[in-house]
């Protein structure tokens, strides 16, 4: 009868307010208009030269920390979600461990893009169900894609945002909240079809990865525009049929905020009201695994979210990496 509880919740977003009139300027022609009808976005955060990850971290933990009443110090585990990390090695999760004072908690990071605050949360969930150890867990979703941007790049720059979510799970007994049951899936045909080829590995920087700029965020091939909305579709319904309710019982819907299109389609689908479907993308842009924690920390903090309702998570990111879970608050 042990179950994951969410008890907290915060978020933080740079302070540095980039407007879409921004791009009109430095790509010489109006996005902003195309930005305002077809994704809702208006505005985004970026860091500023002296913020990176960790920073983001750092804020939205302790804002998710405060609000489920845990002390750092009572944390058993903190696991970052981010394809934005602070060092190619170590983990971005080991720094925040000690930037907050989490003595105790051991850390890991997870990569899944941005399906990963969704595939941490489902982690985090199972660690407490199986083993009593584990009765605080910090799960933060992180992005810090601005320094990865091309500023030429029309497909990627006017898109990408920056900001950071953080849950607190804490173990419950005998309780009807929390964790309800998750689905991880991943299309690894789309693998090289999106994302940030150099700086690892495969293609080690060198002047010349510089030159090309290899080392930064790229479209390599559109992704058709219905896989999302199909995929989030049969996720959401096979887990809805798991645990024996309808896709129109679920109170709240936090998707991957890259294409209002996309949500909208899938809440369709669904048979859904697309009321259901809470985004902040208007004002913070696409900050990848942090979007969905964004989210809803924001839903909760203005009382959208309240207690008892049914709420799925469904992230998707490079890889193609999708990612579900169902939570009763």
């Amino acid at each position: 009868m042990r179950n994951a509880i969410i008890t907290g919740t915060g978020f933080y977003a740079p302070e540095k307010v980039v407007p879409n009139s921004f791009f009109n300027e430095i790509l010489g022609e109006d996005v902003d208009t195309w930005l305002r009808e077809n994704l809702t976005i208006k505005e985004r955060r970026w860091c500023n030269e002296n913020q990176s990850t960790i920073d983001l971290c750092v804020n939205a933990s302790k804002s998710a920390l405060v609000d489920a009443n845990v002390a750092a110090e009572d944390l058993d585990l903190i696991i970052v979600a981010t394809d934005t990390p602070e060092y190619i090695s170590p983990s971005t999760a080991s720094i925040l461990q000690y930037k907050i004072g989490a003595k105790k908690s051991g850390t890991f990071d997870v990569n899944t893009a941005c399906a990963g605050f969704v595939t941490a949360l489902d982690i985090a969930s199972k660690y407490i169900i199986a083993d009593s150890k584990y009765n605080n867990i910090l799960v933060v979703g992180a992005y810090a894609m601005s320094k990865y941007l091309d500023l030429t790049d029309k497909k990627t720059v006017t898109l990408f945002a920056d900001g950071a979510g953080a849950v607190v799970l804490s173990s419950s007994e005998n309780s009807n909240k929390g964790f309800l049951t998750s689905n991880l899936f991943t299309a690894g045909e789309y693998h090289d079809w999106m994302g940030i080829y150099a700086g690892g590995t495969f293609k080690p920087l060198t002047q010349k990865v510089l030159d090309d700029k290899d080392h930064l965020l790229k479209f390599v091939k559109k992704f058709p525009k219905e896989i999302n909305p199909i995929k989030w579709s049969e996720m959401i319904t096979e887990s809805c049929n798991r645990i024996g309710i309808t896709p129109e019982e679920v109170d709240h819907y936090f998707f991957t905020q890259i294409n209002i299109n996309g949500i909208w389609e899938t809440l369709d689908k669904l048979n859904v009201s697309r009321d259901k479907g809470y985004t902040i993308m208007e004002y913070y842009g696409y900050t990848g695994s942090a979007c969905i924690p964004m989210a809803f920390a924001d839903a909760r903090n203005k009382g959208i979210v309240k207690d008892n309702d049914l709420v799925v998570f469904m992230g998707s990111g490079g890889g193609l990496a999708f990612a579900n879970a169902i939570f009763r608050i």
